[in-house]
């Protein structure tokens, strides 16, 4: 039953199993913003070689689209609920094997992110579903802005938590307890799972299907070619500005400190843009949003220290969520634009995961190769500097791209006749 709650960025209306989503979704954040940062510092310190780390980072996201397949399979044929379960069960799993292997934890790096990939992959593609079914077009802005600033939040007070724990305490007992803390998080997203309504979907599994249909669907096509690039960006970036705060400072706390920072600033963004983007702004939003984060590429790439490394995540936490706040969203109203979007909404997720991750995988493989050409100090701001061009792409991808829900009652027509021809 729905109701109209006077929520601090609006009003907004919410069911039950949005807030029980946004709750889900806090708590996992949390978790990772506690351990995630420094599992990459963590096997860094080991062996000090970014191909290490490379290596390790391009083992998850492989196995992350190869799981989110898996998973959309079985998301056809159980509760989509039970596939989050398992993604939590593998996360859990993979911190419980950090912290038993110690310091030979950099032995097992292919592994330990096959581990942490298989986790998000089941993870995610849950969440990702049931986002979309429990989102309504006109709730979307309002769930994903709201999830960012649960994000922000725990971006701001997990870092610097477990900086401080780390750099008081003994380094493996200050490691031992954060994990052992994210780990009572990501059981505690399972025990609010249960109280999520059942959702399964029947029908056969067409991946291939919706593969294809971006030949047809154009507004389909162009948020796949958006999310290769997206992912462009993500592959490399994800891992090595945070060893590279690290590296300026030789400090946990710093690096917490710096994720407290820039958090701070998101928080308010993602206030901001939940409380005042409207959909007719999307394309402005995601077009500004996307040439500040390539502009503050050049904070980094010049020189390295903590002030400049400071100036870039402020920059990037206004810009992200000016970006990604009106993307996602349109993203999920392309989905539910689509053909057969209520039977093969788990596929539609799946394909736009494999096109994530595609780009993700080419990221890391391009900054590796430029290590090994130009070797870590030349090649890897050569490299920053090329995939950082990576969210800027989207809005040439998406600007083309209008749906049925403008109440355009002609191009309403056309999609409907595109699809029964399909059909």
């Amino acid at each position: 039953m729905k109701k109209v709650v006077k929520a601090f960025i609006g009003d907004v209306e919410v069911n039950r199993d949005l807030n029980f989503l946004l709750l889900i979704g806090g708590l996992y954040a949390l978790g990772i913003a506690l351990s995630n940062t420094f599992v990459n510092v963590y096997l860094w310190k080991q062996s000090g070689e970014f191909m290490d780390l490379a290596i390790y980072n391009l083992s998850v996201v492989i196995m992350h689209p190869l799981t989110f397949i898996l998973a959309g399979k079985l998301a056809k044929k159980i509760d989509r609920v039970v596939v989050l379960r398992l993604g939590v069960i593998f996360l859990s799993i993979f911190y419980f094997t950090v912290l038993f292997l110690g310091e030979d934890a950099g032995k097992y790096l292919i592994l330990l992110g096959a581990l942490l990939g298989v986790g998000y992959g089941f993870y995610w593609l849950s969440f990702n579903i049931l986002t979309f079914e429990i989102t309504e077009p006109e709730t979307r802005d309002f769930f994903n802005g709201f999830l960012g600033i649960l994000t922000s939040f725990a971006g701001m007070i997990g870092p610097i938590g477990a900086g401080f724990l780390i750099t008081h305490m003994e380094k493996l007992t200050g490691y031992k307890l954060i994990f052992g803390i994210s780990l009572s998080l990501f059981v505690a997203a399972v025990i609010v799972s249960f109280f999520l309504e059942k959702r399964t979907t029947k029908g056969k599994y067409e991946l291939m299907s919706v593969i294809k249909i971006r030949k047809e669907y154009e507004a389909w096509r162009r948020i796949l070619y958006a999310h290769f690039f997206q992912g462009l960006r993500e592959g490399s970036f994800v891992f090595v500005i945070v060893v590279w705060v690290y590296v300026a400072t030789g400090s946990e706390l710093a690096l917490g400190t710096y994720g407290l920072i820039a958090s701070a600033v998101a928080f308010v963004s993602y206030f901001l843009v939940g409380r005042f983007i409207k959909p007719h702004f999307r394309k402005k939003a995601i077009f500004i949003g996307g040439i500040i984060l390539y502009l503050a590429v050049l904070f980094i790439v010049f020189e390295l220290n903590f002030t400049l490394l400071i100036a870039y995540g402020v920059t990037i936490s206004i810009a992200y969520p000016l970006l990604l706040v009106p993307y996602v969203s349109l993203t999920y109203d392309v989905i539910g634009s689509g053909w057969k979007a209520a039977e093969m909404r788990v596929e539609y997720i799946v394909v736009r995961e494999l096109f994530v991750n595609t780009g993700r995988i080419t990221s890391i493989l391009i900054l590796m190769a430029f290590i090994l050409i130009f070797k870590e100090d030349q090649g890897i701001p050569y490299a920053l500097m090329l995939l950082g061009i990576g969210h800027m792409v989207i809005y040439w991808c998406i600007r083309k791209i209008n749906l049925p829900i403008s109440r355009d009652k002609e191009t309403y027509s056309v999609m409907k006749k595109r699809h029964k021809q399909m059909e």
